[in-house]
Order: C-alpha cells, then sequence, then structure tokens
C-alpha cells in the first residue's frame, strides 16, 4: 500500500475475489429490499402526517453542494522509483483532483496522467504525522523512502484506507494552505453525497450498510460505508471496487421497479400495515422492557448529560461562526457601499455573496469550530463503540455550509426587493442593514432547530447500535415469533429486526429529548424539538414529547 505501485494480481487472485464480491452481494441485497421497503413506508407516512406549524424560516438555497475548482502547480512524487516531479494540479467542483504534466497539458485539454475522486482520503499536511498513520498501519510497502527520509517544505499528502496514497508539495506554506483548505472541502463533499440526500433510496443503502455489518457483529458505527478496516493493496481494492459496482448497478434497474411497486403496494394498504406494526411494536416492546431499561440505567444514563452537552457546544459554536460570517460580509458590502463615491455596481457587490459558501478560506472557521471538538466528541462517544467522528465532523460542516447557503439565499431575495434605482447609496445601505436584521432573525430560529436535529440525530447514531447490541445477543432467540397472517406483506416493510429497532429508537429519543430539554431550558427546547418525531407512523411517538 502507500505511494508505492502494487503488485498485480494473477488471473486465480482476481477470480477469487469477484467470488467473494459476489457472495457479499448476494448478502446485502436481501437486506438493501428490506430497507428500501421500509424507507418507501417511513416516506409515505411523512406526507401523510398532519403538517407542524412550524417551519424553515430561510429560503432553500437552490445551489448544490459544490466545491469552488482550484488548480495550481504543484510536485508530485510518482514514477518508478518515485521522484519529485512538476504537475499541474487541478480539483474539479464535484471533489474529483487531476493532475497534469504542465499547465500547458491542461490548457491544451489533454488527458490528465492521473485522476481521483476524494472519497475515503484524509488530508496530511506534515511529514510526522504521515509517519504516526504509516506506523499505525503496521509493516508493510506503506511509503517511500524518498518521503519519509527528505523533508518536504510544504506537503500534502493524501491517505486512504486501502488504495494508494498520493503526495504533494506546494511551493509555498501560503499555496499549501490555500490547497489543503481546498482539498478539504473536497473530501467532505466526496464523503457526504449519502448523508445529504433525502432520497428514500439513499437512506435505505446507509440503513442497510449498517444492518448488513450488524448481521456480521459490526455494531457500532465508524466512518467506513462498506469493507473491513484491513489494509488492502491498491490493485485488490480496485478488484473489489469495479466488482461491488458493477453488481450494485446490476440491481438499479431491480431497484427502480422495486420503488415503483413499493409506491402501489404499500400507499393504499398504509393504515393496515401501520396497525400490524403497532401491534407487533406493542408485544416486542413488553418482551425487551426489563432488560433494555437495565441497559439503558446502567450504561446509557451516566454518559447521556455530558456527550449530549459537548455535541450540543460543538454544534452551537458552529452555527455562531456562521452568524459571525454572514454578519461581517454584509458589513463589508455595506461598508463599500457607503465608501462608493456613486454606489457603483451595487447589485454585483451584493450578489458577491453569493459565492461565501463556497468559499473555503471564508468558510474555514466554521468549520475548524466542528473540527475542535472531534476529539473530545470521540473520548465520550468510544464506550458506546461508535468510531464515525469524522463522519459526525463532516456532518456539522455540511450543515454549517448549508444554513449559510440558505442565509445568503433569503439576504439576497430581501436585497433585490429593497434596492431601486431610485435610492442613493447612504438608503441602499439602510435597507441592507434592514435586510441583515431579519436574516440573521431567520437564522437564530432555523439554526436552533437545525441543531437539535444534528444533536439528536447523531445521539442516536452513537447509542442506538450499542443498545442493539446489549439486546440481541441474548435475547434474540426470546423475541416473539412475528410470523404467519399478521405481519405478511409482499414489500417486507415490517421485520422483527426493523421493528424492535424503532422501539429501542423510541425510547432513546425519550430519554434524548428530556436531556436537551434539560440542556436548552424551557420555550427554546419547546420550539428546537418541534416536529421532529423519528416515528411519524407510531401512535405512541407523541409520549416523547409529552414532558414538553
Amino acid at each position: 500500500m502507500g505511494a508505492q505501485a502494487s503488485s498485480p494480481l494473477d488471473r486465480r487472485q482476481r477470480e477469487q475475489l469477484r467470488g467473494r464480491v459476489a457472495a457479499m452481494l448476494d448478502g446485502f441485497l436481501p437486506c438493501y429490499r428490506a430497507q428500501l421497503a421500509a424507507s418507501v413506508l417511513r416516506q409515505i407516512s411523512l406526507e401523510l402526517r398532519p403538517r407542524e406549524p412550524w417551519g424553515p424560516q430561510l429560503s432553500r438555497s437552490k445551489k448544490l453542494p459544490r466545491v469552488r475548482e482550484h488548480r495550481g502547480p504543484l510536485a508530485q512524487l510518482r514514477g518508478r522509483p518515485p521522484r519529485w516531479q512538476p504537475a499541474f494540479c487541478v480539483l474539479r467542483g464535484d471533489g474529483r483532483l487531476e493532475w497534469f504534466g504542465s499547465q500547458e497539458d491542461f490548457e491544451a485539454g489533454r488527458r490528465p496522467l492521473g485522476a481521483v475522486a476524494l472519497t475515503g482520503y484524509a488530508l496530511l499536511t506534515s511529514q510526522r504525522d504521515y509517519q504516526h498513520v504509516l506506523d499505525a498501519l503496521g509493516p508493510g510497502p506503506a511509503g517511500p523512502e524518498q518521503l519519509l527520509e527528505a523533508p518536504v517544505r510544504a506537503p500534502l499528502l493524501l491517505q486512504h484506507p486501502f488504495r494508494r496514497h498520493l503526495c504533494f508539495s506546494a511551493p509555498s506554506t501560503e499555496a499549501q494552505r490555500a490547497w489543503s483548505l481546498a482539498l478539504q472541502g473536497g473530501i467532505r463533499l466526496r464523503g457526504t453525497v449519502l448523508q445529504r440526500s433525502r432520497d428514500p433510496a439513499a437512506r435505505a443503502f446507509l440503513d442497510a450498510v449498517r444492518l448488513y455489518r450488524r448481521q456480521r457483529g459490526h455494531f457500532g458505527e465508524d466512518d467506513a460505508t462498506l469493507g473491513s478496516d484491513a489494509e488492502l493493496r491498491d490493485a485488490v481494492y480496485c478488484v473489489v471496487l469495479a466488482a461491488a459496482s458493477a453488481g450494485l448497478r446490476a440491481f438499479q434497474p431491480e431497484k427502480d421497479e422495486l420503488l415503483a411497486a413499493l409506491e402501489r403496494t404499500l400507499r393504499p394498504d398504509l393504515e393496515h400495515t401501520l396497525r400490524l406494526r403497532t401491534r407487533a411494536a406493542g408485544r416486542l416492546r413488553a418482551d425487551v422492557q426489563a432488560r433494555l431499561e437495565t441497559c439503558l440505567q446502567r450504561h446509557v444514563d451516566p454518559q447521556l448529560p455530558q456527550l449530549a452537552r459537548t455535541l450540543l457546544s460543538t454544534v452551537e459554536a458552529t452555527l455562531g461562526a456562521v452568524r459571525a460570517l454572514l454578519a461581517r460580509g454584509v458589513d463589508r458590502v455595506c461598508g463599500r457601499l457607503r465608501a462608493s463615491p456613486r454606489g457603483e455596481r451595487l447589485r454585483g457587490a451584493v450578489h458577491s455573496l453569493g459565492e461565501l459558501p463556497w468559499d473555503p478560506e471564508l468558510m474555514h472557521l466554521c468549520y475548524g469550530e466542528a473540527e475542535r471538538g472531534r476529539a473530545r466528541l470521540a473520548k465520550l462517544a468510544a464506550p458506546f463503540g461508535f468510531l464515525g467522528t469524522q463522519n459526525l465532523v463532516f456532518g456539522a460542516q455540511d450543515l454549517a455550509q448549508q444554513l449559510t447557503a440558505d442565509a445568503v439565499a433569503t439576504f439576497l431575495q430581501l436585497a433585490d426587493q429593497g434596492l431601486t434605482a431610485a435610492l442613493d447609496r447612504d438608503q441602499a445601505a439602510q435597507q441592507l442593514e434592514k435586510a441583515r436584521g431579519r436574516v440573521l432573525k431567520k437564522l437564530s430560529a432555523d439554526g436552533a432547530a437545525a441543531r437539535s436535529e444534528f444533536v439528536r440525530s447523531w445521539l442516536l447514531r452513537v447509542l442506538l447500535p450499542f443498545v442493539l447490541r446489549r439486546l440481541e445477543p441474548s435475547g434474540r432467540a426470546e423475541l416473539p415469533e412475528l410470523e404467519g397472517d399478521e405481519l405478511v406483506t409482499d414489500s417486507q416493510a415490517l421485520t422483527t429486526a426493523g421493528i424492535l429497532e424503532d422501539v429501542v429508537r423510541g425510547v432513546l429519543l425519550q430519554r434524548i429529548d428530556r436531556e436537551l430539554w434539560e440542556a436548552l431550558g424551557g420555550s427554546e427546547a419547546s420550539c428546537a424539538l418541534a416536529g421532529h418525531s423519528e416515528l411519524p407512523w407510531d401512535p405512541e411517538a407523541a409520549d416523547a414529547h409529552a414532558f414538553l
């Protein structure tokens, strides 16, 4: 592994790997089908649920998440034997990194020497940190001696748990910083595609991955999407990735047909399905109640307050930085307007704010606040087997970017409504300051709701696998049999494992919401927690908010 090229696989090895991937897909796809059914059922239930009086106040940004394209000369360690060679690198808006032999090759439209999507990579900017990573990976062809022995002025080292490492060097510390911010944005963008999606199929895929891993003893969440944490050579990884991707692509037509069939069968029979689910949930809850309560009292209740407050403070600091960033951005526009002799290019100056959410230099303070809480959150969540802190940090950074984009979109709408050619520069600045106040007020309201939703979601992701692990090994054989006519549905929407998870989720949410109520205080908590039931099809779900 590492920056060195991997030795090629022979035919027997490749066939063996394909066979193992086929076996993996045979086990995974049934989980995916079942989770598609459960996800569609959840989506239909949400659609038919009465609308909450509370709703977002900011306008939703129509711009898709992206990173700002970044390009420039770097040195790259490549070749056999590896040596530093000039390269012209381009980070595309979709988080794909390309490198060319020269800027002229890029401008002439020639094919890049290499390209990679930044999914799963981690960026290191010091040789010492890189050496620590290599030491943790254990013995093996981890990296080229040229990198480890000779000092590099401004390294940019992209490490992946399975693929070859990419080693670059910037011409200056300033260029290293600019590339670091850009690459980190690309890594986050690629790493959270499914997590950002609201599509039921995306949620079903993530749930299926967790279920598949749980069936094989991996209860705690980590930063891997699929596969084990074992070190693989690049050639092995490429074969596995190609075979798994081909298998999932082959499943795509079946998935589309299944989604359409689920819509046809679940929607007309929704009430009957939910009644079956409620009865089954009641039986399961009665069966596991004593063991569940013992687990929560012994293991969850002592740790939940500190974990919840640390996560809250991390998100609050991140959203506070968003608010400060937006206020400074508007203040700069107003200052430039007042200083201009004729208020020239007013609308251009205002609309320049539209690039703020995608500017890594401006957003790095917001992202840094999320990153600052990583070590403490990892320590608090580790006893629950949670190893997904990087994913959590990415989620907080995505939230900061989305709220910034929504706030900027709202400000631009208000500015367009208030600015007219008849206004002089002082009047125009007053209009912008008025819009600024309205947007910051809306941002505070939406930020409070988003903060609570984010904290609830991640506390569940930390605690739910841990509690299920405590229940399932000793309790699986004791669970009531939910078979026969009671749960017969063609859609697989109701399963014993799924209903048990919903039961545990509902009980955990009661504790989580109670903790957030105490941490946030009265009226603020009531507003922030409104409309966030995780179990909209369960009549008992309202009990989770009975104390509000």
